[in-house]
């Protein structure tokens, strides 16, 4: 039976406190989308006499949509179909056909990877790309992972999330509490939260009463049907913790006595048998993982799950949280755009926690395509949106990039069939793993590290990047002899624009100084170009 404690009459007053609205004082939930997210930050915009940056160019937009949507720069050919495109609907054209397409669901799981796995060393991805061709909704993923049931083949290594923090069920009960629901509640593990009001001790060890039976025996995790959490209050009284919600919903479970000797006995032997065999143990009758699973998706409890995937997806595409830290999702820290915050979730709820939908809504909205330029003064605080914001490329989608920008522009176009392309993109993009994994996933401050300078100075793999060969940008550019059409080759493969009026002279006049040695004018202009601010960004 579910019940409400004093503390989800609090959190209760929590959404009241963030400004949420009551469901039909939003916009319709049948309006698109796109619109939603307009209307909501123009009207920020206005109230506060913000104006807004000005649309990107069009060169510029399909960098950002295919780095964001695809992981990766678009081709050359890519960028001169778009901007030479005289099409009105030509940006939801080039959306849906990057997210039909196999690097869509590539950069997904990378992304989803990077958020679910932060600090461990473990890895979901291949888990995720199967779960993401198969359009699997988010709701499905959660209860997959945290069920860790890999019975099935599609749900082979599902269990690493789980499995790379059971050693540490602290560290567990906080990770389930970030990562799917937006709340960080470590600061309530030793006493109540000094400086939020809705976390308490009984939360922490609440959560953590769902977790702590969850163990691993060989190969495979396993849970028992007992074991309860106990802890000490500030004033130094033992208490038994409830399984408790973040909402402060608590669950009565059955009486789960803790075995007799001779049962523990009974139980070692059996999963001493288990691990032998390599088979998973039998699963108990009452998991309290499901029951976190199905207690957190229920309606009056699904707030949280709703409210963290979107922002989590927002902070990818824009760079920026609707709620800030993403971790920290609680009275004392509301939204900056409550309502959105709140129609965008219901929207995710009402569509079956649909990821797909969820994104290319939020990219083919105006304020995703404002330009990242601010030319008069210093530029509005990031919570208005009024401008793009500057994000350094991930790990992957730099090694994917760099690969394609050194690859000839002629392998990308006719007569290839755009299968093959794509086939050949995809590629690339598991070719680029070899650079992503030598370097660290940047965070909102950004920081060239050590290994990232060594890597872009004189190693082996970028030598690899850099070297000639039939199907590479260097050989292509030595083919042609005027200096001012290697340029633009250069510049249209890496940049993924036409060149700014000085460049073909000041570049084209580097390339002279090289005349006696052209290969190597023609591979510095390209290092110097991959190693840019420019290229190093995603803008």
């Amino acid at each position: 039976m579910l019940r409400f404690s004093r503390w989800a009459i609090a959190v209760f007053g929590v959404l009241v406190g963030h400004g949420y609205a009551a469901a039909d004082d939003l916009l319709p939930a049948d309006k698109p989308m796109e619109e939603v997210v307009d209307h909501y930050l123009d009207a920020k915009l206005a109230a506060e006499g913000v104006k807004a940056a000005p649309a990107t160019d069009d060169a510029n937009l399909i960098r950002r949509l295919t780095l964001d949507l695809v992981g990766r720069i678009p081709t050359p050919a890519e960028t001169r179909a778009f901007v030479e495109s005289t099409e009105a609907d030509k940006r939801v054209k080039l959306v849906d056909r990057l997210m039909a397409s196999p690097g869509f669901v590539w950069h997904q799981a990378n992304e989803l990877d990077s958020m679910m796995m932060a600090g461990s060393r473990g890895s979901l991805r291949e888990y995720l790309r199967r779960a993401l061709k198969a359009d699997t909704s988010w709701d499905q993923i959660f209860r997959e992972v945290l069920l860790a049931d890999e019975s099935d083949a599609s749900r082979k290594g599902v269990s690493e999330f789980l499995k790379q923090r059971v050693r540490d069920v602290d560290r567990l009960t906080n990770d389930v509490s970030t990562t799917f629901f937006g709340v960080n509640v470590a600061c309530a593990k030793c006493h109540d939260h000094p400086r939020v009001r809705d976390w308490k001790q009984d939360h922490f060890y609440g959560m953590k009463s769902f977790l702590n039976r969850t163990f691993e025996n060989g190969e495979f995790l396993a849970e028992r049907g007992y074991g309860s959490v106990k802890f000490k209050t500030t004033a130094g009284t033992e208490k038994q913790a409830k399984f408790m919600f973040l909402t402060g919903r608590t669950l009565d479970v059955p009486d789960a006595k803790e075995p007799s000797g001779e049962e523990q006995k009974k139980e070692r032997k059996a999963l001493e048998e288990a691990k032998k065999n390599k088979v998973a143990p039998p699963r108990p009758e009452f998991s309290a993982r499901a029951q976190l699973v199905e207690l957190s998706l229920q309606p009056g409890e699904r707030d949280f799950f709703a409210r963290s995937i979107v922002n989590r997806t927002w902070n990818r595409f824009f760079g920026y949280g609707l709620v800030m830290p993403l971790d920290q999702m609680h009275s004392e820290n509301p939204s900056v755009h409550p309502e959105l915050l709140q129609w965008l979730a219901r929207d995710t709820v009402e569509h079956g926690y649909n990821l797909r939908r969820l994104m290319r809504g939020l990219v083919l909205s105006q304020a995703y395509a404002r330009s990242s330029r601010w030319e008069s003064g210093e530029p509005p605080r990031p919570q208005f949106f009024a401008v793009a914001l500057v994000r350094p490329l991930t790990p992957s989608q730099l090694g994917a990039s760099m690969w394609v920008a050194v690859t000839d522009p002629a392998q990308f176009g006719e007569p290839a069939k755009p299968e093959e392309v794509e086939k050949r993109l995809e590629g690339m993009g598991d070719r680029g793993q070899g650079i992503a994994q030598a370097l660290s996933r940047q965070g909102e401050d950004y920081q060239i590290g050590v290994s990232e300078a060594l890597l872009m100075s004189n190693s082996d793999r970028l030598k690899d990047v850099l070297a000639e060969g039939g199907d590479r940008l260097i050989n292509r550019m030595l083919q042609t002899k005027d200096a001012n059409e290697r340029v633009e080759l250069a510049v249209r493969s890496i940049f993924s624009r036409a060149p700014a009026d000085d460049e073909p002279s000041l570049l084209g006049e580097y390339l002279k100084t090289h005349e006696d040695r052209p290969a190597e004018g023609c591979r510095q202009l390209i290092w110097a170009m991959l190693t840019s601010a420019e290229f190093r960004f995603n803008y």
